[in-house]
């Protein structure tokens, strides 16, 4: 059953009367898909097309479902490598719009993190109520029906979904095809370890090491630095990475950690200048979640504490925003935590917001959409430049959970481990096969774990560092301006070591004996507008196109002529090792609009403007030449 809020959504984007000549139908699953070429569709789904994407909108829901199933999943680009990684969110809330801002942000922050993956992610409208077999089902039948683009996507946790669901996903759809899984599936169990917190931390740490050099910059003259046991952190959001973030604080520099002065979560904010018992909340997350009522309720009311310990509790979380530190952590599922307009309802307004040198995102903040563009801007004209706080933005920051994730594929399962086809789906069965090799799934995930953590450290401090560099070197920039050149350099590099090989399409071919109906039908069904003439060994010969066809009619040619009369023999072609950008300027430069890729006279692929089109980013590559 379709969830009523997705009816809403596609109504709009495609008037139901049409519905049947746009939908993809496999058994009981539905699918919608929308490309780049689907501009005013997209825009009526509130995603704007541009130079990074988005390569593929897919809505998809189980129609013979008694639940309601279904979510959108978003490909952003590609540029950095196939399949894109991005994690599965599951609110009521959900929109096409909401998950493509999430998957742009996993393009920059895949790209930030230089790893070989590119930005995508997925959402789940949750039903409103649902007992905890109706998760399941629910997790279940998402799973399957992201298994039409395993070869496009691959699934982590999010907000509203966990390490256990991914494990599910991976019984659907295979080991493979998942990531952040729990430990006996060899995985690296984000929310367990706290991978993106990991990354905060280290991101907090070369901050405070470099900070001193914005000292050049006007509104940093006048910056000093506390002493390491007087560093006071405010955490927004004590949950999967505000928790760990407390927790590893004190992990990673035991004898000098920062103070945790005050956090907050959705029942309220705790307070104390002189520092929390971060692990006594840590403690209590675990166990239930929310925190923040909970221990003034229990601690502070009927405790050994009183309220003479300087610890304050409010039930407004904002508020928090409002109060003093050395660093602001944001680490709540709130984009909008500080702006300048209340109209827009931050969790807290520029003006009133509590003195900071430093915001460390932990939490996703990027979108892609203009306005809320425009508006990060006016915010960082007036915390960052006027204010003088340095904010690192979250994708430079917090990508410390998807590189977890992502040695999950760095560090593919070997084949003995993978499991059998034949019991995919079968939870029971799969459930045998990771106890019988439990031992070999502990140490691969203690091999990716370990490999994680070394490239985490390498990558955050690297990208703060360039951070600082960008800030120092260009006055007139704000963060959010650098980070995105960052990642975007990034890209770029990536998509200049791409070849012909890496994005041609399958190559049509036909005989040289055969005649120009034949090549005629060919060039129908084909993807591309040329066909290769080849001999009796394969060797190219030739290439016919549609204006050779059409060019044929004209002159009243019979169609039962030899192919040779219409083909033309001196052939432009591009070998499987040529960069992108030469092939482009090889197309412009001959003026055609595709070509043959060519091996050893072997013809292996085929070129053209639409596939680079499609497949590249090369206008992006033309400008950082």
């Amino acid at each position: 059953m379709i969830p009523l809020e997705m009816i809403d959504l596609l109504d709009r984007a495609l008037p139901h009367s049409v519905w049947e000549n746009r939908l993809i139908t496999e058994g009981p699953f539905r699918f919608m898909e929308f490309s780049p070429l689907d501009v005013d569709r997209l825009q009526r789904l509130g995603i704007r097309v541009d130079r990074l994407g988005p390569r593929l909108v897919a809505c998809m829901w189980d129609e013979e479902s008694p639940l309601e199933i279904g979510g959108f999943l978003v490909v952003d680009n590609l540029a950095m490598g196939q399949p894109a990684m991005g994690g599965t969110r599951m609110l009521p809330d959900i929109t096409p719009d909401i998950i493509h801002n999430l998957a742009r942000g996993m393009t920059l922050k895949n790209a930030a993190a230089d790893l070989p993956f590119g930005g995508g992610k997925s959402g789940i409208v949750r039903p409103d109520s649902m007992t905890p077999a109706d998760r399941r089902t629910i997790i279940t039948g998402f799973g399957r029906l992201l298994r039409r683009y395993r070869k496009l996507y691959i699934p982590g946790p999010d907000v509203g979904t966990n390490d256990a669901d991914m494990k599910i996903f991976a019984i659907e759809n295979g080991l493979n095809n998942v990531v952040s899984k729990p430990a006996d599936m060899g995985g690296n169990r984000i929310d367990e370890l706290g991978g993106a917190a990991n990354g905060v931390v280290v991101a907090f740490k070369t901050l405070v090491e470099h900070l001193p050099r914005l000292n050049r910059l006007p509104q940093f003259r006048h910056l000093t630095i506390p002493k390491p046991e007087d560093l006071s952190i405010l955490i927004q959001g004590f949950g999967a990475v505000g928790a760990h973030v407390a927790r590893i604080f004190h992990a990673y520099d035991p004898d000098t950690p920062p103070v945790i002065k005050g956090i907050s979560d959705a029942t309220g904010f705790v307070l104390n200048p002189e520092g929390l018992p971060w692990q006594q909340l840590f403690e209590m997350w675990k166990q239930h979640g929310e925190v923040t009522q909970r221990y003034f309720h229990d601690i502070l009311l009927h405790g050994k504490e009183t309220a003479g310990n300087n610890t304050i509790y409010s039930n407004c979380a904002d508020n928090l925003l409002m109060e003093s530190a050395f660093c602001l952590i944001p680490a709540s599922p709130v984009s909008n935590y500080l702006d300048v307009d209340p109209s827009t309802l931050p969790s807290m307004t520029v003006d009133r917001m509590g003195k900071w040198q430093m915001i460390v995102e932990g939490a996703n903040t990027y979108s892609p959409n203009p306005g809320k563009k425009a508006a990060r801007r006016r915010m960082e004209r007036h915390v960052y430049r006027d204010k003088g706080v340095l904010i690192a933005t979250d994708y430079l920051v917090n990508s410390g959970g998807v590189i977890y994730a992502a040695h999950e594929r760095m560090i593919p399962t070997p084949d003995e481990l993978l499991v059998p086809r034949n019991i995919l789906g079968n939870a029971d069965a799969i459930e045998n096969w990771l106890h019988r090799n439990q031992d070999a799934f502990a140490e691969l995930a203690e091999i990716r774990r370990t490999a994680a953590v070394k490239k985490l450290e390498t990558v955050i401090r690297r990208n703060m560092e360039e951070l600082i560099d960008g800030l120092c070197s260009d006055a007139d920039s704000l963060p959010c301006e650098i980070a995105e050149k960052i990642s975007i350099r990034r890209i770029a590099s990536m998509e200049k070591t791409k070849t012909a090989g890496d994005v041609m399409e399958d190559a049509p071919t036909i005989g040289v004996d055969k005649q120009i109906t034949d090549a005629a039908k060919l060039l129908v069904k084909a993807p591309v507008s040329i066909l290769n003439v080849v001999s009796e060994k394969g060797k190219l010969i030739g290439i016919v196109t549609n204006w050779d066809i059409t060019s044929a009619m004209a002159s009243h040619l019979p169609m039962d002529a030899p192919l040779t009369r219409v083909m033309t023999a001196d052939v432009i072609f591009t070998g499987p090792d040529t960069p992108i950008l030469d092939c482009v300027r090889i197309l412009e430069n001959h003026e055609i609009s595709a070509m043959p890729v060519v091996e050893n006279n072997q013809v292996k692929g085929v070129i053209s403007g639409d596939i680079l089109a499609k497949r590249t980013l090369f206008r992006l590559l033309q400008t950082m030449d």
